[in-house]
């Protein structure tokens, strides 16, 4: 009945509200002057007393429509309406009175108007309330309906993410309790649902109110946190829904429509590089930008947050038309590649460099063609070393001979103490960068960092691939350990060392602590339900078990952001690694050679001998 009662009103709800107000402002100065008289109303004229509630009644109108109350301006019920209530009151009394004074001669008690507007005021404000709160009581969903959810977090996105919730009838979760670690907000309410303890009584709470599900509704949470919560939950036989992180939200307002499951970023860690716009624009913006082995996973998402920049132009080049394809694709929304901001290459093709450098004359380049799998370039080490020495080096000169002003090496954290073709080939790209930030006006610098989440060939892509097909799952070693971070992470560090990055140095992201891979693939599997077997191999050739951030005599200095290292390289003559290389006839002693190339710090001296 109540429901239908207030779909009836809420189709004609200005008209009814007009009317609730017209008659409250009246019924208002007859309680204010009967309040006035120490309630005995025999000594004021009523026709007089009528009028005065008229004419109060009409202005009271008048002044709701001047300040938007009649015309949908303000939410109904919300603190903007109460503020223009406030503000109609403050006017009713100054005008009821002056018209008292003027009009009625004083017929009405002085103090009637000012009381009055009290009351229509309050009154005015109780019945939004009591419409909002039955308006929120029908919409209210029920555990009949939805799933019992608690909500981890009793902050500003748990109070957004409830607003959410207990507005729609057909929210898939009912909010039952809340839960937050910080002792100042127990037994605190927001929006009628009570805190009812921390992290350590996920367990009870949940068997208390049937709960299926928890929601981390703190989008700055990072790993450790939500893989304890979830760690909780999976006791509790409760699923676990997560907010995106703080950059993820494009507007900043969280609701139902964000939630999602926790994924393995979440677990492992997502913490935000604070790259502000200031500190990028003024190099991005404007120029003409460069990325090679744009169709790769860092490469194109590098394209993507570039594009945000409003480059002059931004030309994507890889040798894979396909990856090209995609990548055009996922930026504009069509993939005809028939434009001049797609280039087929190859950077091994030193005369196809000049060709590409002489046409676009970019200003910015981010260098991220390579190759990156272990185990093959430890096979094929001449294509290494075409790939990631030959064909930096073709880059970096022709680079310097375009006049680039700003170009940034993408690196590995393999390229630390290298014991493998890999880390040899990216060590001595890092040293060849850094001999080039000595041979023109530019600055050239390299970026260092671990094993990206989602990334083509990644370990993670291999691991889910053996699970789907029911395994087992490869792992080379029970304590083997790896850094990780998100594709956006590893993308704004390159960016951020285009604009605070200095001459020959690399920079190197704290990724927090290293992740053990049994635990990573224990979680995968969990998350695909259980059931599939883990197999230990043994490490491969050239491979560690545990990588490092820093090589010998690094420092880790943080000059210019607390979670961005800078680190000296030493600078590698070019024409000592093409001789060296180029007196090498068995493919076998390559990867020899290459370690002891990169481990060599001192013959930077080499041209002066």
């Amino acid at each position: 009945m109540l429901a239908a009662l207030m779909q009836v009103a809420g189709r004609y709800r200005i008209l009814a509200q007009v009317a609730a107000d017209f008659l409250g402002a009246m019924a208002a100065v007859f309680v204010a002057a009967a309040l006035r008289s120490d309630l005995w109303l025999g000594q004021l004229e009523p026709s007089v007393l009528g009028l005065f509630g008229l004419a109060s009644a009409a202005m009271n109108a008048l002044l709701g429509l001047s300040t938007g109350l009649y015309r949908r301006r303000y939410r109904y019920g919300s603190f903007e309406e109460v503020g223009a209530m406030a503000k109609s009151a403050v006017a009713l009394a100054a005008v009821g009175t002056l018209l008292n004074l003027t009009v009625l001669g004083s017929s009405v008690p002085r103090s009637t108007p000012l009381i009055a507007a009290i009351l229509t005021g309050t009154g005015m404000a109780m019945l939004r309330y009591v419409w909002r709160s039955g308006v929120e009581k029908l919409s209210r969903p029920t555990t009949m309906t939805s799933e019992p959810a608690i909500i981890f977090g009793a902050g500003a996105g748990a109070d957004q993410l409830l607003m959410s919730m207990l507005r729609d009838p057909h929210s898939p979760y009912v909010p039952v309790a809340l839960l937050d670690d910080d002792l100042s907000k127990r037994r605190l309410t927001v929006r009628g649902v009570r805190v009812s303890g921390d992290r350590t009584d996920i367990a009870r709470v949940a068997a208390e109110h049937d709960a299926t599900t928890i929601i981390i509704a703190i989008p700055s949470a990072d790993g450790p946190l939500i893989r304890d919560l979830a760690d909780l939950a999976s006791d509790a036989r409760l699923a676990v829904r997560v907010l995106p992180s703080v950059g993820e939200l494009l507007d900043g307002a969280v609701g139902l429509r964000d939630l999602r499951r926790a994924s393995i970023a979440d677990l492992l860690g997502r913490r935000e590089i604070d790259t502000s716009l200031e500190s990028v624009a003024g190099y991005l913006t404007g120029r003409r930008v460069l990325i090679t082995g744009a169709g790769g996973s860092i490469g194109s998402e590098l394209a993507r947050q570039v594009g945000r920049f409003a480059p002059a132009e931004l030309i994507l080049l890889d040798r894979d038309e396909s990856a090209l394809h995609a990548v055009q694709l996922s930026i504009h929304g069509r993939a005809i590649l028939d434009g001049d901001d797609t280039v087929i290459a190859d950077i091994r093709d030193r005369g196809r460099m000049r060709q590409v450098f002489a046409q676009h004359q970019p200003e910015v380049v981010f260098h991220a063609a390579a190759l990156k799998h272990l185990s093959l370039l430890e096979r094929h080490p001449s294509e290494g070393i075409k790939t990631n020495i030959y064909g930096t080096l073709a880059l970096l000169e022709t680079a310097l001979d375009a006049g680039v002003q700003r170009f940034v090496n993408i690196s590995t954290d393999k390229a630390v103490n290298p014991i493998n073709v890999l880390g040899a080939t990216k060590r001595i790209s890092e040293r060849l960068t850094a001999w080039a930030s000595g041979q023109g006006n530019g600055t050239y610098l390299s970026v260092r960092f671990g094993n990206v989440l989602g990334s083509r060939g990644s370990a993670l892509t291999t691991f889910r691939a053996q699970i789907a097909t029911g395994g087992p799952v490869t792992v080379t070693d029970r304590d083997v350990t790896r850094y990780f971070m998100t594709i956006e992470e590893a993308v704004q560090l390159i960016i951020q060392a285009g604009a605070l990055g200095r001459d020959g140095e690399a920079l190197v992201l704290d990724m927090g602590q290293p992740v053990r891979i049994e635990d990573l693939v224990r979680r995968l599997i969990d998350e695909a339900g259980g059931g599939v077997d883990v197999v230990y191999t043994g490490l491969c050739s050239g491979e560690k078990l545990h990588e490092e951030l820093f090589g010998d005599g690094e420092l880790d200095e943080r000059p210019l952001h607390p979670l961005v290292s800078h680190v000296n390289v030493p600078w590698l003559d070019p024409v000592f690694v093409t001789e060296t290389l180029g007196r090498l006839g068995d493919e076998d002693h390559f990867g020899e050679c290459l370690r002891a190339l990169s481990a060599t710090e001192g013959f930077g001296a080499y041209a002066e001998s």
